[in-house]
């Protein structure tokens, strides 16, 4: 079971734009692709850049890592294409009274 966290409000990030927020010792990668907010582990596993920083498909629902042009699919975390090898986590999110809240696993779990 997930526990929501607020991490910004809605309108804090422009359709087709993403930030990275600190969230409890993680680093999440937060987007907005035409209103709907998706979230992942903020630091791209083949290089560890910001993929905030990179390029957002909102059409197919991915973002492209700045650096060396590693794909992940912002549902699933997958890899779309190389050269990263491993996916990113995903996060649940939610939007409540205006605040995006991302999900982060119970402690227990």
């Amino acid at each position: 079971m997930a526990r929501f966290v607020t991490v910004t409000r809605v309108g804090e990030i422009p359709p087709g734009a993403g930030k990275t927020v600190a969230v409890e010792g993680r680093q999440i990668g937060v987007f907005n692709c035409s209103g709907e907010h998706l979230a992942v582990d903020a630091l791209c596993t083949h290089a560890e850049a910001l993929l905030h920083e990179g390029s957002l498909d909102c059409g197919v629902g991915t973002v492209e890592c700045w650096l060396h042009g590693a794909e992940f699919d912002l549902r699933s975390g997958d890899v779309v294409r190389g050269p990263a090898t491993e996916p990113v986590a995903t996060y649940p999110v939610r939007v409540v009274d205006g605040e995006v809240q991302v999900g982060l696993p119970d402690a227990e779990g």
